[in-house]
């Protein structure tokens, strides 16, 4: 089992579409509810994980995802045009990375955030110039469209906006927690984080800030399938695997949770 000591609660009613079947996720954004499978939420979550270790701002994450929905919706590809692999269409020719690293979604979004960042004043650029001047698609204007989608989902995933980021599973979890590995995914994803053993399986994980917290915790929720989490709870909320489609539940220690902490259960 997992548990993530502090997620707040959004509920399932506010999802524009009825009762999840199979599995899938859902992401709250300003006026409506994006829906993404495990695998695309996975690697959002990676993205905004990547940008939160290279502390990018959330318009870096928002350009981040136009780049992605547009290359590959968000999807990791092992095919592309010519030589293009990965989620952001990277090509091994143009010195991205050999095919091996832009497979490696971690690898492919800190490369991604070097080159915006290496872009002059792209925090006002449009989010589709910005994507561009990245990218150097044959049709720029393609990025437009995911514009608005992109930025909601930002403020989901880069942890702005609390509790907004929740998933299910239909067909259960078999097998035992895998403590270690989500420990040195989250570490690689992240960066420096303070992770230690507070059961069997369990971990604590201590975090700076709410918004940083937030970020960890959609990673997991939405890694946890891969590493059999069960629960997570942070800021007195709780996300379950059991009732996942109900998103996150408020508890009775929801107004003394500690921020700074997350503790993780595995089973």
């Amino acid at each position: 089992m997992l548990i993530i000591a502090g997620l707040a609660i959004f509920k399932a009613k506010h999802v524009r579409f009825h009762g999840p079947v199979g599995s899938g996720c859902v992401v709250r954004g300003g006026r409506i509810s994006w829906p993404l499978d495990p695998g695309q939420a996975s690697i959002a979550a990676t993205i905004a994980g990547v940008a939160t270790r290279r502390a990018m701002p959330e318009r870096a994450v928002t350009v981040a995802y136009a780049a992605a929905l547009q290359e590959s919706d968000l999807q990791d590809l092992r095919y592309g045009d010519r030589d293009s692999v990965g989620v952001f269409q990277q090509r091994p020719s143009q010195g991205w990375g050999t095919r091996r690293q832009l497979l490696d979604p971690v690898y492919a979004s800190m490369r991604f955030f070097i080159a915006l960042a290496a872009v002059p004043h792209y925090e006002r650029l449009r989010v589709y110039k910005a994507a561009q001047a990245v990218q150097h698609s044959a049709d720029g204007l393609a990025y437009m469209q995911y514009a608005s989608q992109g930025a909601d989902l930002a403020v989901g995933f880069s942890g702005r906006r609390p509790h907004a980021v929740w998933c299910w599973y239909g067909a259960g979890f078999k097998g035992r927690g895998q403590l270690n590995a989500a420990s040195a995914e989250l570490k690689r994803t992240f960066g420096r984080l303070s992770i230690s053993q507070a059961g069997d399986p369990a971990a604590r994980v201590r975090i700076r800030g709410p918004q940083a917290g937030w970020a960890v915790a959609t990673w997991l929720v939405s890694h946890a399938d891969r590493f059999k989490i069960r629960r997570v709870s942070y800021e007195g909320y709780e996300w379950t695997a059991a009732h996942g489609n109900k998103g996150w539940i408020a508890t009775r220690r929801a107004r003394h949770a500690a921020a700074a902490r997350m503790d993780v259960i595995f089973g």
